[in-house]
């Protein structure tokens, strides 16, 4: 009876364990931009709605052919919302903003883009090019953004983007003169022992 019992521990821990390595694996994914690849770590744990949304567009394919479409050396590279040819995409309804979850908007964390209303984020996020300690949980707004990961490879890309000249285009600012295309985002399949 007890060589049963401990044999189905054993099986139900390695079971576990193989389980929690793959759902981490799949939720890393890859950026394929015109200026280079970008890799990020999500967490689901402490963001799993941020987390899920961003994976149901990369699933979907809605950022395929997008663009990084605010730049801003020093601040952040933010994109996902609009079309080589600068027309809003159509999104989801907007998510609950995770924003204290704990996770800060440091260097190389990526984060939900969002407007002045708390709970607006849809498609578009943001990678930190500096320490954003005013982006955080409370912000002035006593809201913040929701960082869901980071980037594990690839940060130099991110600084080669952030050193892209910008100017007034499309009636923005702070748009790339020559475009940053996200020519694809996927997910990092699992690899199998």
């Amino acid at each position: 009876m007890k060589i049963a019992l401990f044999r189905f521990l054993i099986i139900s821990l390695l079971t576990l364990t193989g389980l929690s390595t793959v759902q981490a694996e799949s939720s890393r994914v890859f950026i394929k931009t015109n200026m280079g690849n970008i890799e990020l770590e999500l967490n689901p744990t402490k963001a799993p709605e941020s987390v899920k949304n961003f994976l149901r567009y990369a699933d979907e394919g809605f950022y395929n052919g997008t663009v990084f479409h605010r730049v801003i050396k020093g601040f952040m590279v933010q994109g996902g919302g609009f079309s080589q040819d600068f027309k809003r995409k159509s999104t989801h309804e907007p998510i609950q903003n995770e924003a204290k979850n704990g996770l800060k908007n440091d260097r190389g964390t990526v984060a939900m883009a969002r407007t002045r209303a708390p709970h607006s984020a849809t498609a578009q996020f943001f990678i930190n090019h500096a320490d954003n300690h005013t982006l955080n949980y409370p912000s002035s707004d006593s809201w913040g953004y929701a960082v869901f990961g980071k980037v594990t490879k690839g940060m130099d890309i991110v600084d080669k983007i952030a050193n892209t000249p910008t100017g007034f285009n499309h009636g923005m600012r702070d748009v790339p003169n020559s475009p940053v295309i996200i020519e694809s985002i996927s997910r990092i399949e699992a690899t199998k022992p």
